[in-house]
């Protein structure tokens, strides 16, 4: 008898299709090496990036560098690797700060060209530790440095105005945007509720499922950044606005004839799994009405997620394995501030005299 696959086993399946279809269809046929060699101690999504990263970079060579220029990318050789130079690596980050892709316009800032950088310095490691390569380029250019961005949260305030605003119908000048509205209000309220309520990340909250959630227990399944897959926990107050979306959802996919094909708990009007930039948008279109000095992101919630469970647990470890951190320094590093005002405040409650005498 044949086993049903898990949620997770199906997902697993599905990221693999597309990192074979990447590699097969659209790198040199030397990167299937890398990639064996990578896959023990890197995650699906983590090879995914990084094959869709080296797709940018050897659309560069072949377009851009003058000895690639013309070439095919499929027919491109590790000889070939060894033409490269430092200087066409730096002009590969130049190359990173506006071009076109299958005629979609891109950009990157110093945290993106750093990613992609690392793609193609991990690629030129591997083969020359391997003995593929007498040369490593990539160490002799350096990283893009990535400026420290202030952390950003949500005041108690404002999350109750983001939470009231996406909740509502009616909340735009426009009309034709009300009336758009009435069609994603409780999609949005549900989105922005999960996301200040849990401190996922956006690609976590767009992967989720219908069968990742686990109502009877106020629990989902997510898979991490490395590819682990972890439970977590919700309040009844976010477990009420994603049960609130569901209707709406059910409805507009058995009325596409989609009810048993989209997987996806969260969906856009195209009755398709919504994507993590549709959901920076949503975020950013109600944050901009409650504060529009504020810059805020899903990353912007997570953070404000984080800082709420610091101050009401005191304890950073707990923190750390929810919002999914595998180094609690980092963690530390963003909450540094609420930490000195717990520790403040604890030697404050430190009395050296019985003052009641």
């Amino acid at each position: 008898m044949k086993r049903n696959l898990s949620n997770i086993e199906v997902k697993k399946q599905k990221w693999n299709r597309e990192l074979n279809s990447i590699i097969e269809n659209k790198l040199p046929y030397f990167c299937m090496d890398f990639f064996v060699g990578i896959a023990m101690r890197t995650s699906l999504l983590t090879q995914i990036n990084y094959a869709r990263d080296l797709y940018i970079f050897f659309h560069f060579l072949v377009n851009k560098v003058n000895y690639f220029y013309g070439k095919d990318i499929l027919n491109l050789t590790l000889d070939d690797m060894n033409a490269l130079e430092s200087k066409d690596l730096e002009y590969y980050l130049k190359f990173l700060n506006y071009y076109v892709l299958n005629g979609n316009e891109r950009t990157n800032d110093s945290r993106g060209k750093a990613r992609k950088l690392s793609a193609v310095r991990s690629m030129l490691s591997y083969f020359y530790k391997n003995n593929k390569l007498p040369e490593n380029v990539g160490l002799k250019v350096s990283s893009p440095k990535i400026p420290e961005k202030p952390i950003v949260r949500l005041e108690a305030n404002e999350i109750e105005e983001i939470l009231n605003l996406s909740e509502a119908k009616e909340k735009f000048s426009s009309l034709f945007q009300d009336k758009y509205n009435i069609h994603t209000s409780k999609r949005d309220y549900a989105i922005i509720a999960l996301l200040l309520g849990t401190g996922i990340r956006v690609s976590e909250c767009t992967n989720l499922d219908i069968n990742d959630v686990d109502f009877k227990n106020n629990a989902f399944n997510i898979i991490r950044k490395g590819g682990n897959n972890v439970i977590l926990y919700f309040s009844n107050e976010v477990k009420d606005a994603l049960i609130g979306y569901l209707p709406e959802r059910d409805k507009r996919l058995l009325k596409a004839d989609r009810i048993n094909e989209e997987n996806a708990f969260f969906i856009s009007l195209q009755n398709t799994r919504l994507t993590p930039r549709a959901v920076e948008n949503i975020v950013k279109k109600y944050s901009k009405l409650v504060n529009p000095l504020k810059n805020v992101s899903p990353h912007k919630l997570r953070s404000t997620f984080g800082t709420e469970m610091y101050k009401k647990t005191k304890d950073i470890y707990v923190v750390a394995e929810v919002l999914g951190h595998k180094d609690v320094n980092t963690t530390k590093k963003h909450y540094a501030a609420i930490s000195e005002d717990i520790k403040m405040n604890a030697a404050k409650s430190v009395t050296l005299r019985n003052n009641n005498k």
